[in-house]
C-alpha cells in the first residue's frame, strides 16, 4: 500500500476521533464519508476495479448468450454489438465498473448516523448488488438500442439513455436508503418482517 494512503488514513482517523470527542456529528459524517470514499477508491486499484469490471462483463455476457444480439470477449472486455448495417464494438472498462458509485454509496451508509450496525451492513451489501445490477441493465439497454437502431445510435444509447437509466435507478436507491427509510419502514425493516414471518 502506498505510504501516502497510509498517512492519509492516519490523519483521517485522527480527525474523526477529534470530531467525535467534540460531538460535531454533522462534520463527523462529512469527514468520515468523504475520507472513506477517497480511501476506498485509492485502494480499489487494481484488484477491486478488475473484479467489478469482470462481474459486469459476465453479467452482459449472460444477456448476450440469451439474446445473441452481441458477442462478449471476456478477457478483453469488448462487446461486439450486431445490427443490420453497422456493427459496433463497445469496451467495458473502469467507467463501466460502477466502482465509484459503489464506493460513494458504501461510504455514506457507513457514516449515516440513523442506522445501527446491522442495518449499515445490510444496506451496504444491498446497495452493492443493486448498483451492480443497475450497471448491467444500463449496458443491456445500450446493446438493445444499438442492435435495433444501428451503429449511429451508439452515442445516444451509451452517453444519454444508458446513463439516464443508471442514474435514475441510483437516485431511487439513495432516496429509499437515506430519505424514505427515515419516513417509512424501508427495505431493511421489510426484510426483517419477511424473515420473521417466514420462520
Amino acid at each position: 500500500m502506498n505510504v501516502y494512503i497510509l498517512l492519509g488514513i492516519v490523519v483521517w482517523l485522527y480527525m474523526l476521533s477529534v470530531l467525535k470527542r467534540a460531538q460535531l456529528s454533522a462534520f463527523f459524517f462529512i469527514v468520515g464519508s468523504a475520507g472513506l470514499f477517497f480511501i476506498l477508491t485509492a485502494i480499489s486499484q487494481p484488484y477491486w476495479v478488475w473484479f467489478f469490471t469482470h462481474a459486469v462483463i459476465h453479467g452482459v455476457d449472460l444477456f448476450s448468450h440469451i439474446t445473441k444480439w452481441s458477442t462478449v470477449m471476456l478477457k478483453t472486455g469488448l462487446v461486439y454489438i450486431t445490427n443490420s448495417n453497422n456493427p459496433v464494438v463497445m469496451s467495458i472498462d473502469y467507467e463501466c465498473s460502477g466502482i465509484i458509485e459503489t464506493c460513494a454509496f458504501v461510504s455514506l451508509v457507513v457514516f449515516f448516523p440513523m442506522y445501527k450496525r446491522k442495518e449499515k451492513v445490510f444496506y451496504a451489501v444491498f446497495g452493492l448488488i443493486y448498483i451492480y445490477l443497475s450497471n448491467v441493465l444500463r449496458l443491456i439497454v445500450v446493446i438493445t438500442i444499438v442492435h435495433f437502431a444501428g451503429g449511429q445510435s451508439f452515442f445516444l444509447a451509451h452517453s444519454v439513455i444508458g446513463r439516464l437509466v443508471f442514474y435514475v435507478l441510483v437516485i431511487a436507491l439513495y432516496y429509499n436508503v437515506f430519505t424514505y427509510s427515515q419516513l417509512a419502514r424501508g427495505i431493511y425493516r421489510e426484510f426483517i418482517d419477511w424473515r420473521e414471518h417466514k420462520d
